[in-house]
């Protein structure tokens, strides 16, 4: 039985394939996903978005194959690159083929809009030859014509019948190595859809609210979709979609899947909304607090609230906390017990300081247990 069953998600059984030395699907953990925006014959500019990505969390990263030049720069990618990267292709099945040759973790295409069956089998060879998956990725807003004269506009059932129907392409030619995506810009219509498909196949599903919109709507709209489903024990892995650099998209994926318990990375800060009753300027704190810790992957948590009213309460349940206090004085918390006080003007240093220290602890403690394992 579990302590607080209330937190429980259990989540889908799905196949597990693999993109790269990332499993997805089964009981691999929920993998974050992003797109680079750069011309990809730039390889220097597209690897520093690949790398600031990966920094910053992410465990795949997709890079736009729309052309041969893009293709034969990815080689120098996929070299240059510490994740794996996934080659998005739409319609010309060469550069499919040029993108697994180059040495792509992953294929996004669509089987059913590469042309003939013979094209099909040639993308299945090169991605069977060259250790490749592929991503199914249906989208609400380039659904096939004739599933739209059909069902007169997007809708789940047009959309899982079109991941289907792509889905058995691959099966016929005894490939399996895939995930699926069924995405819409449309919050009810991706989720709605996305239930379905999970309940129609065991493939794993790769998440997504498509064209989301700028950094603070997208994230809103990326949160209840994303959320809804994952809270649901619906998904594999996540890319959020925003018109905001990748690096956004990672951290708006992970505080999600943070959010839920499904991933922890980083120090996660919990702090009041402040009012007239805190002690020291909550939001400015707060807000230079985080910066100062985003170079910490260590998972910790840290309480920073503003008076004595939640304050020890929430500190009870955090690695590290602050309680604001009178006459400029502020309670420190180690373990959720009291440890000491604190003055103002020292207030981010300190608390820096503190959760660098208990970081290195911590990660020094885990070398410790696998070397003794």
């Amino acid at each position: 039985m579990s302590v607080r069953p209330y937190r429980d998600i259990i989540r889908r059984k799905s196949r597990q394939i693999r993109v790269g030395n990332v499993l997805v699907g089964g009981d691999a953990p929920i993998s974050v996903q992003t797109m680079t925006n750069t011309l990809t014959p730039d390889v220097e500019a597209t690897l520093a978005q690949v790398r600031a990505a990966a920094e910053a969390g992410a465990d795949i990263v997709r890079v736009s194959c729309p052309d041969e030049e893009s293709t034969a720069a990815l080689k120098a990618i996929v070299k240059g690159s510490p994740v794996p990267i996934v080659a998005d292709i739409h319609f010309h099945y060469k550069r499919a083929i040029e993108a697994a040759e180059a040495g792509a973790a992953c294929l996004r295409i669509n089987p059913g809009n590469i042309g003939s069956a013979e094209r099909v089998r040639e993308v299945v060879k090169a991605a069977k030859d060259h250790g490749c998956s592929m991503r199914i990725g249906v989208n609400a807003g380039s659904l096939e014509r004739e599933l739209l004269e059909r069902y007169g506009e997007p809708c789940p059932e047009a959309m899982v019948e079109s991941a289907l129907n792509h889905a058995k392409i691959l099966e016929d030619n005894d490939f399996f190595e895939f995930k699926i995506s069924c995405k819409a810009s449309d919050v009810f219509l991706a989720v709605a859809a996305y239930n379905a498909l999970a309940e129609a196949c065991d493939y794993p599903l790769h998440l997504g609210v498509t064209e989301a919109g700028g950094l603070r709507m997208g994230t809103i709209k990326s949160s209840i979709g994303l959320g809804s489903l994952l809270w649901a024990g619906i998904g594999d892995t996540v890319r959020v979609s925003l018109s905001a650099e990748p690096v956004e998209e990672v951290k708006v994926g992970y505080d999600i899947l943070k959010a839920l318990g499904l991933r922890r990375r980083g120090v996660t800060v919990i702090s009041c909304p402040s009012c007239a009753r805190q002690n020291f300027q909550v939001i400015k704190t707060v807000e230079v607090l985080e910066e100062r810790l985003s170079h910490i992957t260590t998972p910790m948590t840290v309480s920073v609230i503003g008076c004595v009213v939640n304050g020890p309460g929430e500190a009870r349940e955090t690695d590290i906390g602050l309680t604001g206090g009178g006459n400029n004085t502020h309670q420190i918390y180690i373990a959720g017990q009291p440890d000491h006080r604190l003055k103002d003007k020292d207030i981010v240093d300190h608390l820096v300081r503190l959760v660098e220290q208990k970081a290195a602890q911590i990660e020094a403690e885990k070398a410790a247990a696998e070397a003794a394992e």
